[in-house]
């Protein structure tokens, strides 16, 4: 029974655990500024620590011979991120009642449901072939779901990303990208080396277009729909992922040179026809061009991160809420003011962890297809973090997407937990091929 115990696993759970308990305490002691505060409010760390372990230890009753490493890297990421967002909640709250009321509350559901889904994806994924198997059927559910938000979807902000479900509200380009990503590692593992292979037609050596097509029609149908939900971040995602993925199939970095140049010339008409990447495009060249409209949010932004110095205000010390989207779009300029460079740097360090840990788990696969597969979905998380901190910090223009496990999101928190419950199903040496 010992042996099975996951000891590796449950030794790096304590310290994201205590920092949840400690972290909170912090918040609520510095928001009274006196011990005159509820105790039942410390049940969202303790509950969130009990979810966490019992997961662990199911892993372990269960045989499960997965990863010990990157699921406690995801709940110190995840951990911090339940944190901002308690921190927030009653701020945003005084702003807007109506907007933000159950912020904290609906947080930590989407967290515990997408804690629930690792274990699930965990437990009863027992097999990846049906992945592989049906991966024309994942492409078109793709292209199918972000069609479908263009028909039925919510229009916020200008861009149509939303499907409203009763009180509830699903964005299916999050799981699209998942799907997307199934469809590409089946269809590079199963023809990989023609992709790699190019054929002589007089003078040039040329790709080999024809096994190249599927992909491409695939991908730029998606591409083509998500640009027209005006969802740039996204499409941005998407095709950093199909580029990596393709470079990671044939090596050829011909393809990743055409690749790039081809997107230079789509942003160029994307910036001339879309007026929402011009004002993205001057907020982040010259935000103090408008400081009090279009460049209110980087302007902030940039004193927030500024004020934060070294080791940061402390918790529940500084003004993140002048920002109108910290809560989604700039929480890692809250964690800059109130944690500093040094937490910010933290930050850093555990993506860095996670992206390292999920590139070893597609270097071990035992196929093609799981390795493929492993590295699209961490591609997927370390293209995301990189976009959203890269605006934030506007060494790129904001897009607009969440920031992995700590940003406000639904939808995207429980993609992102799907994910990692994948890689960990990935890296059991029992999973069937």
């Amino acid at each position: 029974m010992l042996q099975r115990i996951r000891f590796t696993e449950l030794q790096l759970l304590i310290v994201p655990s205590a920092m949840t308990i400690v972290g909170l305490l912090t918040i609520y002691l510095a928001s009274t500024r006196d011990l005159d505060w509820e105790w039942r409010d410390i049940w969202v760390s303790l509950a969130y620590m009990g979810v966490v372990f019992f997961i662990s230890l199911w892993l372990s009753a269960t045989g499960f011979k997965g990863d010990q490493v990157i699921f406690p890297i995801v709940v110190c990421i995840s951990g911090l991120g339940l944190l901002m967002i308690q921190r927030l909640a009653p701020d945003l709250n005084e702003i807007d009642p109506a907007a933000y009321g159950n912020l904290a509350r609906n947080q930590i559901i989407y967290m515990t449901a997408g804690l629930a889904m690792l274990l699930g994806v965990c437990t009863f994924v027992r097999s990846l072939g049906w992945l592989r198997r049906y991966k024309y059927t994942w492409a078109f559910a793709a292209i199918a779901m972000m069609a479908a938000t263009m028909v039925f979807g919510s229009e916020y902000y200008g861009a149509r990303l939303w499907i409203n479900i009763g009180p509830f509200s699903l964005q299916p380009s999050e799981a699209a990208k998942v799907a997307m990503v199934v469809f590409l590692a089946g269809y590079l593992a199963e023809n990989r080396d023609l992709i790699a292979s190019n054929y002589q037609v007089g003078p040039f050596r040329l790709p080999p277009l024809p096994y190249l097509m599927p992909m491409l029609v695939m991908w730029g149908f998606s591409i083509l729909i998500v640009v027209l939900q005006n969802d740039l971040g996204t499409a941005l995602l998407f095709f950093g992922v199909f580029l990596s993925m393709l470079y990671l199939a044939s090596g050829r970095l011909l393809y990743v040179i055409v690749g790039l140049a081809t997107f230079a010339g789509a942003v160029y008409v994307a910036y001339n026809l879309f007026d929402r990447i011009g004002v993205r495009v001057q907020g982040w060249l010259n935000p103090w061009a408008d400081p009090l409209d279009t460049g209110f949010q980087p302007v902030q932004s940039d004193f927030a991160l500024a004020s934060g110095k070294v080791f940061g205000t402390g918790l529940a010390q500084g003004h993140p809420t002048f920002i109108t989207q910290v809560h989604s779009d700039y929480i890692f300029s809250a964690i800059g003011e109130e944690l500093g460079l040094m937490g910010t740097l933290v930050v850093l360090l555990l993506y860095l962890l996670l992206v390292f840990r999920g590139f070893y788990i597609a270097l071990m696969a035992r196929d093609s297809f799981g390795r493929f597969l492993a590295a699209g979905l961490t591609t997927i998380l370390a293209l995301q973090a990189l976009i959203i901190i890269g605006g934030t910090i506007r060494m790129i223009p904001l897009t607009g997407i969440t920031l992995p496990f700590i940003s406000a999101g639904g939808s995207s928190l429980l993609t992102n937990f799907i994910i990692i419950g994948l890689l960990m199903r990935i890296s059991d040496p029992t999973v069937t091929r």
